[in-house]
């Protein structure tokens, strides 16, 4: 089982020299992974937590990827309507292609309507956009030569396509994940009300030609008690969860830290 941890790309956490000392601390502790939520445009009203401060996740990664030599970088999850799809793909294939393949490509229909009026888009058409930004995408990745809007385009560079992980709990996520050959992200802290959806996604996945694919849980684990988050990484493992997500509100790099040493050790644990 990997294990990952939420980085803050939001509020105070997200200074630059917390972000930097969080990640490198992470890494140097043996975390496996490094995840950014993606928020573009929090209005006055709903700024709790944040106060409208977000880092692009996409930047964010770049940064950090020149600032990690292991650790893989995620997000969890990018808002594909919120962007323009070859932007994006060659957002993603040079964040793949400068850390030398450690991105994770998580993706999401989004949901806040202030964010999808900011950029334009008709939040009725989110779940279509997301289809042809992924389909697009995909075809990046497969080919030197791709067609934009009529025109045809060299792709380049063109490394390994990152993995993909559909974020959701909905039917339509795991039909999408299913579809596009990823893994399933979704949100939960019982197995035994996840153990369904996932026999559902590893059976479909398989006769769609995809076996084993990663199921990458967004939790909060109870990293206080070791026996207690020892527990709970079993149980998840136990149901077919392939990566676990801790996700916690922290105000320093210390904190943040210490919660990477203690998921690393209640894995070794379950490991041993």
């Amino acid at each position: 089982m990997k294990l990952g941890l939420y980085l803050r790309n939001m509020g105070d956490a997200s200074a630059p020299d917390t972000v930097r000392d969080c990640a490198l601390g992470a890494e140097a502790a043996g975390l496996d992974d490094l995840w950014l939520a993606d928020h573009i445009a929090i209005p006055p009203d709903d700024a709790e937590g944040s106060n409208g401060r977000y880092l692009d996740p996409l930047a964010t990664l770049a940064w950090l990827a020149g600032l990690t030599e292991r650790i893989h970088l995620g997000t969890g999850v990018l808002v594909l309507p919120y962007r323009p799809a070859l932007p994006t793909a060659k957002w993603v294939a040079t964040i793949q292609e400068l850390s030398g393949g450690r991105m994770l490509f998580g993706v999401g229909v989004g949901w806040m309507e202030a964010e999808f009026r900011a950029v334009g888009v008709p939040r009725n058409r989110r779940g279509a956009v997301t289809d042809e930004t992924l389909s697009f995408i995909a075809s990046c990745f497969d080919n030197d030569e791709v067609e934009s809007n009529g025109q045809p385009l060299l792709f380049r560079p063109r490394p390994a396509a990152p993995p993909l992980f559909v974020g959701g709990n909905s039917p339509h996520a795991l039909e999408r994940a299913v579809r596009f050959g990823g893994g399933w992200m979704p949100m939960g802290s019982d197995p035994a009300k996840l153990a369904g959806q996932i026999e559902t996604f590893r059976r479909d996945s398989a006769a769609a030609g995809h076996p084993d694919p990663e199921v990458a849980l967004i939790t909060g684990l109870e990293l206080g008690d070791t026996a207690q988050a020892v527990d709970q990484l079993a149980g998840f493992a136990a149901v077919g969860v392939t990566r676990v997500v801790h996700a916690q509100r922290y105000s320093d790099a210390a904190v943040f830290v210490a919660a990477a040493e203690a998921l690393v050790d209640a894995g070794s644990r379950l490991a041993g």
